[in-house]
């Protein structure tokens, strides 16, 4: 019998404490705009930051790692964990603040934020919620959109020599990951420069429309996160004017983009942008899917004015393939095509390497160029052929395990599906609601005209629930490795 495998978890331990530090950190924020705004919920929110922050303290402090390296297994333990116990901390304030969320409700809440999926359980006619509540929601979509670990890499230098490259191989989403600079924590420090620089252009973009500063910081960090979290003053001003429409809409494509592709913008490498086919793809499906809605619109005569038939339709594209979730006002009556392309719109999610979800465009390209070759081997079987992406031969390895992915990606969501039905719940709700939440879209059943939302569904759902929205962000395989006997075993 193989031994079994001693993982490092003191080590662990350690580096986990140090990201509940930061968490407990970024609690503070909240605990500022709660007092700004005379708000009770300033007490729940320290209260949970200092639990955090100590709980953090003594994973630190208490751990004494023999080995300060972490390998594969640790980094794929420590990633799948970490996203469920930042959740179960940052889930806190929900319940023992004015929101007076119940666990499960407040878990499923806390899960949605970090993995940018956006779904909520709250009713449309709730009570309205404080200010420190709603840019706590906000600030955890746009932790989760580029990466708890990845930002803790960027901060703590230290983690570079301590197996950082496989911590971030598990949790950025990705098929093949370039380190933009020469240490993966200096490219872990460009890459959420980028991000928060983007997220300050848009904050300050909205701020000079429609948006006054609270909702223009909260509505910029949905949007960079393509979580889809916004304020309901930020709602309606996103919808209010054709700048504040099209301002969003070109920072959601952005999210959408492999931010590796913004870094070699920045820096002049235009000609690597220029070469990249998923990009070129990703832009073409935009264009050509916005045509489709606008004339499937004007067709049924679906339209009220003429931003129905042009902002409306590439706004709610964008919005659905970079898996953000913002709903155009009356997108729900565009008809059954509309719908149909949506599902597509869903599966695909944009490009890899960026805050979208989805299966991502990187994925079918190499499904489309892999299926041609085969179908071409059909007549001339002899035929030696390989998947090209972006000039470049990709290793038969790497499309296996492509192919592979795709495969769990729509076993999970038809396992998810049927889970959700055996517990009571319509089946177009049970399957529509499993594939919004593994493709981090957060589209509530109501969208097909034939369900709900997420308001009603009973506890043992909502966990199910997160537990899509965690595979869909870690992309299945950093999560079921842990459910295997090779895991645990040399």
């Amino acid at each position: 019998m193989a031994a079994v495998n001693r993982l490092n978890i003191p080590m662990l331990l350690k580096v986990m404490g140090g990201l509940l530090i930061i968490e407990g950190a970024f609690m503070a924020l909240p605990v500022a705009v709660a007092l700004h705004y005379g708000e009770s919920d300033w007490l729940p929110f320290l209260i949970s930051a200092c639990v955090t922050a100590a709980l953090g303290t003594v994973f630190r402090r208490g751990a004494r790692p023999g080995r300060s390296m972490l390998g594969k297994r640790e980094s794929y333990l420590l990633t799948g964990t970490v996203w469920v116990v930042f959740s179960l901390l940052g889930m806190l304030p929900l319940i023992i603040g004015t929101a007076q969320m119940d666990a499960s409700d407040a878990f499923f809440e806390a899960m949605s934020g970090f993995t940018t999926t956006g779904a909520t359980v709250r009713a449309a006619d709730a009570p309205p919620l404080s200010h420190a509540v709603m840019m706590w929601q906000a600030l955890m979509q746009w932790l989760g959109g580029m990466g708890i670990i990845l930002f803790t890499l960027a901060v703590i230098p230290g983690l570079n020599s301590s197996g950082g490259m496989q911590m971030f191989n598990a949790e950025v989403p990705g098929i093949t990951h370039d380190k933009i600079m020469p240490r993966i924590s200096q490219t872990a420090m460009s890459l959420w420069g980028i991000y928060a620089t983007l997220t300050l252009v848009l904050a300050l973009l909205l701020w000079a429309g429609p948006m006054g500063p609270f909702d223009a910081v909260c509505v910029a960090f949905g949007t960079m996160s393509t979580g889809g979290y916004a304020t309901p003053a930020g709602a309606e001003a996103i919808f209010s004017s054709t700048y504040s429409t099209l301002t969003v809409t070109l920072f959601m494509l952005l999210g959408g983009i492999n931010f590796t592709l913004i870094f070699n913008a920045i820096m002049g490498r235009w000609h690597k942008v220029r070469a990249n086919d998923i990009l070129r793809i990703f832009l073409w499906c935009i264009v050509i899917f916005t045509a489709m809605f606008a004339a499937s619109i004007a067709l049924t005569h679906r339209y009220t004015d003429w931003r129905d038939l042009s902002v409306g339709p590439l706004f709610q594209v964008v919005s659905t393939f970079t898996s953000t979730g913002y709903i155009w006002p009356g997108f729900q009556g565009w008809g059954q095509f509309v719908l149909a392309l949506t599902f597509i719109m869903m599966f695909s999610g944009g490009c890899a390497g960026s805050t979208s979800g989805g299966a991502k465009i990187d994925r079918l390209l190499y499904l489309q160029r892999r299926t041609a070759n085969e179908l071409h081997r059909c007549l001339y079987p002899n035929s030696i052929l390989s998947v090209r992406i972006n000039g470049a031969i990709q290793s038969p390895e790497l499309v296996g395990k492509v192919i592979s992915f795709l495969a769990l990606y729509m076993i999970v969501i038809v396992v998810g599906g049927v889970v959700l039905a055996a517990m009571g719940l319509p089946t177009v709700d049970s399957f529509f609601s499993a594939f919004a939440c593994i493709s981090n879209t957060g589209f509530g059943a109501s969208v097909t005209g034939y369900g709900d939302d997420f308001t009603d569904m009973p506890a043992a759902a909502t966990m199910v629930l997160s537990a899509l929205m965690l595979i869909g962000r870690l992309e299945i395989f950093t999560i079921l490795v842990l459910f295997t006997r090779s895991f645990w075993r040399r």
